[in-house]
């Protein structure tokens, strides 16, 4: 008798069992066949998603780059503008000043430009005038010149006239001029010549006369001023009333101070008791008055 025995045969009873457990063992082969594979493609499909994800990173990677970069350009782009505008402010600002500035230039031109056309229209004016005066100051000297050359030759028919630098010079002494000793009352015969002389001046214009008397040595200085003073103003009294204008004259006493003798004789008194007629033209007293008195 064998000590091993063969297991039962499985009864009837027990059949589907088996079966199930065969049915499941090969089904767990089959799920877990599949399920390697799908395992296996699962990773597979895994993998490429990581590809794929790694893919959109570094494309985001870039993407993100570019996008900062045109950022940064467009930072940059927005400060050039606003450079280019701040430029473009100033260039305006500057052109506006320089306009300014050329307005007013040429407001200063203008002002410029008339005032230098007055001053040419004035210096021409000026110019004018002085032409004109100095014409009219050529005619003045002309006709007082032929004045002067009638009043010298008709003077010196009567009495010594000479000639001076300013006009003549007529001396009346006592040949032609009397007065009684130690007065100054005028002899018939002085007014006689006093008239002619009157009818003479009566026509002059634009002279100035001065009458001056004159003494001998003898006597006071004193007396012989105050003479010689009432002798002129004897004979100029008498010509203004002859006629003469009293404007003309100019009535001075020198007493002895002023001899035409030295001599000590009566022929030397005689010369120098005298009265002078100093005749000039009008404008030469008139701008010596003038120089004197800028002087001042």
């Amino acid at each position: 008798m064998s000590l091993m025995t063969s297991s039962p045969e499985p009864s009837a009873r027990n059949k589907p069992s088996a079966i199930r457990g065969v049915t499941i063992v090969t089904i767990s082969v089959v799920i877990g066949t599949a399920g390697g594979f799908l395992a296996s493609r699962t990773l597979e499909h895994i993998e490429q998603l990581n590809k794929q994800i790694a893919t959109l990173e570094e494309e985001r990677q870039q993407i993100t780059g570019q996008a900062e970069t045109a950022s940064q350009r467009a930072v940059t782009a927005e400060r050039s503008a606003g450079d280019a505008l701040a430029a473009q402010q100033d260039a305006e600002d500057n052109a506006e000043t320089a306009r300014q500035q050329a307005a007013s230039a040429d407001q200063r031109a203008t002002v410029a430009i008339e005032r230098a056309a007055t001053a040419q229209a004035t210096s021409i004016k000026a110019q004018e005038e002085a032409v004109q005066a100095r014409q009219q100051a050529e005619e003045a000297r002309r006709v007082a010149e032929t004045e002067m050359n009638r009043l010298t030759e008709a003077l010196g028919k009567i009495a010594d006239t000479r000639r001076t630098a300013l006009g003549l010079v007529m001396s009346l002494d006592e040949g032609s001029l009397k007065f009684d000793t130690a007065q100054a009352d005028l002899r018939p015969e002085s007014r006689e010549v006093l008239s002619r002389i009157a009818g003479i001046l009566f026509t002059a214009e634009g002279f100035a006369i001065t009458i001056s008397g004159h003494t001998d040595s003898r006597g006071s200085e004193t007396y012989n001023q105050r003479l010689s003073e009432r002798r002129a103003q004897a004979v100029a009294d008498y010509m203004i009333g002859a006629g003469v204008s009293s404007d003309l004259f100019t009535v001075e006493g020198l007493g002895e101070a002023h001899p035409l003798d030295l001599g000590d004789d009566d022929e030397a008194h005689a010369k120098n008791r005298r009265v002078e007629l100093g005749i000039v033209n009008a404008r030469i007293v008139d701008q010596a008055e003038l120089t004197r008195d800028n002087r001042r």
